[in-house]
């Protein structure tokens, strides 16, 4: 069984060099803010990509968790669309698609405050094990 203690690099408030990222259930979606950093940078002053994609990957995977479903990521494919910028707010949700036994199928986006999707993608989550007692 997989344990959380804490130092998980996109949630873990004990990870000093982490994102520290928080989450809410908003009706069927599980949403995150995240504003980048300059030490998240790719390009000048452009939020490199593989950073989005774990914001991406952890709403996904703990949208998963929150529901008692123990799942860890298989596959991810992620369409950057737009350059994120360095200081701009993020506002990224994920939802499941598909929940099949197995194999669950989700989908995340990250917009800005106007709404543009800067960055998509989709997961495979693969259960590991049974539902933790009492949830994630």
């Amino acid at each position: 069984m997989l344990t959380d203690d804490g130092g998980c690099f996109a949630c873990g408030p004990r990870n000093a060099f982490g994102l520290h990222l928080e989450f809410r259930t908003v009706g069927d979606e599980y949403l995150t803010s995240f504003t980048p950093a300059s030490h998240h940078q790719g390009f000048a002053g452009v939020v490199h990509g593989g950073i989005l994609t774990t914001v991406l990957d952890e709403v996904m995977a703990r949208f998963l968790w929150a529901r008692s479903i123990p799942a860890v990521t298989a596959e991810i494919k992620v369409t950057l669309r737009q350059p994120a910028r360095i200081g701009e707010p993020l506002t990224v949700s994920g939802r499941i698609l598909r929940d099949a036994r197995r194999l669950i199928l989700c989908q995340a986006e990250a917009r800005r405050a106007d709404g543009t999707v800067v960055a998509a993608a989709e997961g495979k989550f693969v259960r590991v094990g049974p539902a933790p007692p009492g949830g994630a």
